[in-house]
């Protein structure tokens, strides 16, 4: 049995927090990662999202997942987990809030496309570092500063929740701290990430037609043995009914071996700072959840991300980014008159780069048909 908030001395003092770039008063009922959260939902690219593409495009169905379903998924994890543990929940809910503000239209497709339209200009596109910009330029909803002036620790966690970096190894990070680990509120982000997408994907793989219950357990052990469970406890129910029960019983065991593989790894450290100065991450799976995640991402992987409906899918996407990417390029001036004056300061291929992932799906759709883009 998981002792009360077991890791409750590795919380992040929101007290101790850096401050904002821009210095505020503070407020009088919301503590700094309160307004942080509050300042994310608030955001134009935050609503975007209901019009991004999570892994199935949008007109297949309207129960798939979009990549705003998705963020309120994995928030909703990420603070039971935090909970349970006695980390700041108001941090974590604010970094699963914002983990994904940054992704382009078409999901990861587009990001990678994006990444290769840059290349040519030694820049890359990163939908994390991009977030990271949205925050801090982009968003100029306040009148006292620009960009959204987040907290720190925040900042930090957007673009650290799914990776570390050395000292030097991205100059225009140097400033969050690098060779040092984010919070444990941060590297909770990536782990509940995983657990949100994979068991969504599957749940949507099944609707979309591109998984079958034999052919989920017989190659992840785990769905098996739920689907079982679940059958003989409610023999009647339609299979839909127990896809869905099985789904829950996943996240459930997932969820509980975050928690104590994150317990056995990070218990014995004594504070914030020792967690900073750990050699690895802390928040991980215990070794058989770990074993049975990596099962279901290997299915998923073979299955559907590599599924001939979703390639086709990508390889469409791509394309169309990269005609409408070298259009822009040939032709700026069709860029919005005000975002060429916002965005001045900035070389062409940024500007364009930036446009295209600010869009959604439907915004590029009907750009697309507006240039003869088919």
């Amino acid at each position: 049995m998981i002792p009360l908030r077991p890791l409750a001395h590795l919380r992040f003092p929101v007290e101790q927090g850096r401050g904002r770039r821009y210095p505020e008063l503070p407020h009088p009922y919301r503590n700094p990662f309160q307004r942080d959260r509050d300042r994310i939902v608030h955001a134009r690219a935050f609503r975007r999202l209901e019009n991004k593409t999570q892994v199935f495009a949008a007109g297949l169905s309207d129960h798939f997942r979009n990549r705003l379903t998705h963020t309120i998924e994995v928030s909703q994890i990420a603070r039971t987990v935090a909970s349970v543990l006695g980390l700041d929940e108001d941090l974590t809910e604010a970094l699963a809030l914002g983990h994904d503000i940054g992704h382009p239209p078409f999901a990861h497709s587009g990001e990678a496309e994006l990444d290769q339209l840059m290349r040519p200009f030694g820049a890359r596109f990163d939908h994390n570092l991009h977030a990271l910009r949205i925050v801090e330029s982009f968003e100029n909803s306040y009148a006292r500063f620009p960009g959204l002036n987040l907290t720190f620790e925040v900042r930090e966690g957007m673009v650290k929740h799914s990776r570390d970096f050395a000292p030097g190894e991205i100059p225009e990070l140097d400033e969050y701290l690098p060779g040092l680990r984010p919070p444990l509120e941060a590297q909770l982000i990536d782990m509940c990430d995983e657990i949100a997408y994979d068991t969504a994907d599957l749940d949507d793989a099944y609707y979309a037609g591109l998984v079958t219950v034999d052919d989920a357990s017989a190659n992840v052990a785990k769905f098996g043995e739920f689907f079982e469970d679940v059958t003989g406890h409610f023999p009647g129910a339609s299979e839909r009914v127990r896809i869905h029960e099985t789904v829950r019983s996943l996240i459930n065991w997932l969820v509980s071996g975050l928690v104590d593989g994150t317990v056995a790894a990070a218990a014995p450290l004594g504070s914030v700072d020792d967690v900073r100065a750990a050699s690895s991450r802390l928040v991980r799976f215990t070794p058989e959840t770990a074993q049975g995640a990596g099962e279901l991402k290997r299915f998923l992987r073979a299955r559907v991300y590599e599924s001939d409906q979703l390639n086709a899918s990508r390889r469409n996407a791509a394309a169309r980014i990269a005609q409408l990417f070298q259009l822009l390029m040939s032709h700026p001036d069709w860029l919005p008159s005000n975002y060429r004056e916002e965005s001045a300061e900035q070389p062409l291929h940024f500007q364009v780069c930036d446009y295209i992932a600010g869009m959604t799906d439907g915004f590029f759709d009907r750009t697309c048909i507006q240039y003869g883009i088919l």
